[in-house]
């Protein structure tokens, strides 16, 4: 339904929503399940700043990445120090385990979710500000921090109900193998450097990686003869990767390789996942081009990038609004009571049988306003579980009607004791 504003009322920011009914509860719904399947994982909440020391970003993302040159909001506050709105989570993350001593707690699982932000262009499922939902171990090595998580993910996405998407998965190998096979890819692609898309000749030599993934119809040519990470990986790499495969297998994680998939900082090390529609599905017609569902990857060189000792992590986040999107929206819970006072001079008493309801357990809200008359039709087409009546006789003789009687049974219980009340 749309609606008349007066030309003084600011409109919405360009990029930010209002969420609202069906969409707050598809929303609502990600949210509580990601807490409950993270519990399940024994992940500990943390809550993170919405802003940080700019450096934070800088140096953990990269200053010549999109992100932090062209993406953040950063502003100075009134001492002059330089501060970002966070446009991701791991590096707030990383910067606490440094600063608070979180590393007693090594290996931490932290779990977290909120809202991040972004100039970017808005589009379908991506907004300037928009919310995650995120997941981290930090301080293991072990392949099997990276089989938790990619399991984790896969239960929650299961218990969305989106059953469509696939695990794509790669290794970046080691420090000595990504670097190897950094120099081959710098070497495959100056040989045709002239013929590259021009964003993909300026990352050449930075970032050779990134060409990888490149969607340009000039890169994408060139793309399937140039070198594979598995014809540099080290043993130590190899039989790394292999125990992370090995453990999806056993743990039901159905996955496919995706050798094309990279991360394009140095930091990044062996595990690197998406979790993509399946081509044909529901979920891919729902996200259109914005195809990614979850990803992440293991990140064993960020704590140096923030001046900490090397330590081991791995992470993954994904976006709350796409989520929802493939949850579709939810249409809000019935009540359990609804109070209906048809004489006001009950009303106070109807305040006592809603705390009462309410302490117990039952949702209840109460109706009391416009014709007496109507009130109980107004009850009946919000359809609630069961419906009591107050009427001018007060609570002793409050009929409840509804089809459950074991319902009714129990309200009765409360409201005035044992016995059975009125029921339709």
């Amino acid at each position: 339904m749309s609606t008349k504003t007066s030309a003084k009322t600011p409109n919405a920011i360009r990029g930010t929503q209002d969420i609202f009914g069906a969409d707050a509860e598809a929303f609502a719904f990600v949210v509580e399940t990601f807490e409950r399947v993270r519990r399940l994982y024994r992940f500990r909440r943390v809550e993170m700043p919405v802003f940080e020391k700019t450096e934070v970003f800088a140096r953990s993302l990269g200053e010549t990445t999109d992100v932090v040159s062209k993406e953040m909001y950063s502003f100075d506050d009134r001492g002059g120090e330089s501060l970002t709105l966070r446009p991701e989570f791991t590096a707030g993350i990383a910067r606490a385990f440094l600063t608070n001593g979180w590393q007693q707690y090594a290996p931490l699982k932290v779990a977290t979710h909120g809202p991040l932000f972004r100039y970017e262009r808005p589009q379908k499922g991506r907004y300037r500000q928009f919310h995650q939902i995120d997941a981290e171990v930090i301080g293991a090595a072990e392949p099997q921090a990276d089989v938790e998580l990619l399991a984790m993910a896969d239960q929650l996405l299961k218990e969305l109900g989106i059953h469509d998407v696939t695990l794509h998965l790669n290794t970046l190998g080691d420090g000595a193998s990504r670097e190897a096979w950094r120099a081959a890819l710098i070497d495959y692609f100056r040989a045709v450097k002239d013929q590259l898309s021009e964003e993909s000749q300026e990352r050449l030599e930075k970032n050779p990686l990134r060409i990888l993934d490149s969607k340009d119809p000039r890169d994408k040519a060139f793309l399937p003869d140039a070198p594979k990470i598995d014809a540099f990986l080290s043993e130590e790499a190899s039989a790394f990767f292999a125990a992370v495969t090995s453990g999806l297998d056993a743990a039901g994680v159905k996955w496919v390789r995706a050798e094309g998939l990279v991360r394009g900082l140095d930091y990044y090390r062996h595990t690197a996942f998406e979790f993509i529609p399946d081509e044909g599905g529901v979920s891919a017609a729902a996200l259109g081009s914005q195809s990614t569902v979850l990803a992440g990857g293991r990140y064993d060189g960020l704590m140096e990038s923030l001046g900490g000792a090397a330590t081991p992590a791995v992470g993954w986040a994904a976006g709350i609004e796409r989520l929802a999107m493939l949850v579709g929206a939810r249409e809000e819970a019935k009540a359990d009571v609804i109070v209906v006072v048809e004489d006001d001079a009950v009303l106070t008493k109807a305040f006592a049988v809603l705390r009462t309801l309410r302490s117990n357990g039952y949702s209840a809200e109460m109706i009391a306003s416009g014709s007496p008359r109507k009130r109980f039709d107004k009850a009946s087409k919000a359809n609630p579980r069961a419906i009591l009546s107050l009427g001018g006789e007060g609570v002793n003789s409050a009929p409840v009607r509804s089809s459950e009687e074991d319902l009714v049974n129990k309200i009765a219980d409360l409201i005035y004791g044992s016995g059975v009340l009125h029921q339709n």
